[in-house]
């Protein structure tokens, strides 16, 4: 099966947007053994979207299409393809439903736009859209086309991804015959070019049928192992057999084998130990509680956050003592050690992580250059006693992107101790 993808938006043309969708669907779909011919930006224009919508489906056999499905006067996808396809539009309750819940639970009037939203394309599959409000549309498209298929998906990345990888992906598999076996491997503390020095033999001999996809992201890059072939129990083979030998040579690196976010790894190490956590930040701004507290039910394992930024905070709320300030400056393992320990005492709770850095663009020296951050992590242990941990790593970036990285590293340091701890059988306290 070829295809071809079309992101429609002017915003593209212009350069204020970086077309990331377009690199997202032929990453799925190289997974599903579909090869990408064309890759095409098209304007808002309902006439050249119609053009394009009719010059890809006489060429492809799928077309996925990206961007115009929202409520705005520029929005066109959908009218194009109607006008195109020559069908009415046929009203959705389900999306309707879906649509008037979502302003329930966010306490919002319903607007006049959702019940244009849940209008959908006479003939098409509807793809829900598990994050947002409009949903996508899988068309087949008769005799006129050769029976090919133009799959409409909003533009927004988040909400492209989930039907891209719950629908759209499935849909395709089963028709061309083909058993697919998706895997995940996270990874932590090194980038790509690292990665891929470490597992580039792995690589050159995977089993035919099998591909190896780099997922970067802010804080560092994660791998997708594809498998795709006819028969079952060779699919899954070929698949086990990739991730447990990268899992093996990147061993250091690599936090879990299935699709969960360090965080998360994280809560739930804290709640088989019975442990509690803090954090003190002062150059990530609260980000590594925010992380932590982004899974669902960490009340049970997160006791308390400080953001104490200015030299005065560190000293009043956490007990840092202004002679380490002084002698050592803020960003200093030794202030960082201080700031967790103090939160470990101000708070009770089993282990407490600090951070204190440069996030940038000002304030680097030669000898503390921006992208610094220094991090603490105090650890209870059995009657008084604290076990200290410190460490300083260093990373280029813009502020968010270095910000982010901070808390990867800090929360890299926690995984790594209670990995150590719970593969000992002990606790921290």
């Amino acid at each position: 099966m070829i295809a071809e993808i079309i992101s429609i938006g002017d915003e593209l043309l212009t350069g204020q947007k970086v077309n990331t969708n377009a690199r997202l669907i032929c990453s799925e779909l190289a997974g599903a053994g579909v090869g990408v011919q064309r890759i095409i930006v098209c304007s808002d224009s309902e006439e050249a979207i119609v053009r394009q919508f009719e010059d890809s489906l006489r060429r492809s056999e799928l077309v996925l299409v990206t961007g115009g499905l929202g409520p705005t006067r520029d929005d066109r996808t959908k009218k194009s393809a109607q006008q195109l396809l020559k069908r009415e539009l046929v009203f959705d309750r389900e999306i309707y439903g879906r649509a008037l819940e979502h302003c329930r639970r966010r306490g919002q009037a319903p607007s006049a736009f959702l019940r244009d939203n849940a209008m959908v394309i006479r003939g098409s599959v509807v793809v829900r859209n598990e994050v947002g409000l409009a949903p996508g549309m899988i068309i087949p498209c008769g005799e006129r086309f050769q029976g090919h298929y133009l799959v409409l998906m909003p533009g927004v990345p988040e909400e492209m991804e989930s039907m891209m990888r719950n629908t759209v992906v499935p849909f395709f598999s089963v028709k061309s015959g083909s058993i697919i076996k998706h895997s995940h491997i996270k990874t932590t503390g090194i980038g790509e070019t690292g990665l891929a020095g470490i597992i580039g033999d792995i690589e050159s001999r995977l089993p035919e049928g099998t591909s190896l996809a780099y997922l970067p992201h802010a804080a560092g890059v994660d791998l997708r192992v594809s498998s795709i072939g006819t028969d079952k129990v060779s699919v899954e083979r070929d698949n086990l057999g990739v991730v447990d030998a990268v899992a093996k040579a990147a061993r250091e690196f690599v936090y879990a084998t299935t699709d969960i976010s360090l965080e998360e790894l994280i809560g739930r190490q804290l709640l088989s130990g019975g442990l509690r956590i803090a954090t003190a930040e002062s150059c990530t701004g609260g980000l590594i509680a925010s992380r932590l507290t982004d899974i669902s039910g960490s009340s049970r394992y997160f006791e308390q956050g400080f953001v104490v930024y200015s030299n005065a905070s560190k000293e009043r709320s956490l007990g840092v003592k202004a002679e380490t300030l002084e002698l050592h400056g803020a960003v200093s393992e030794e202030v960082a050690a201080e700031m967790a320990q103090g939160c470990l005492m101000r708070t009770g709770v089993d282990i407490a992580v600090s951070s204190t850095g440069i996030a940038g663009p000002d304030g680097g020296t030669e000898q503390k250059p921006v992208g610094m951050v220094c991090l603490g992590l105090a650890l209870r242990k059995k009657g008084d006693g604290i076990e200290m941990i410190t460490s300083t790593f260093y990373t280029q970036g813009d502020r968010q992107r270095n910000k982010i990285r901070f808390s990867e590293a800090a929360l890299r340091m926690i995984w790594k101790e209670l990995t150590s701890s719970l593969m000992q059988g002990r606790k921290c306290n």
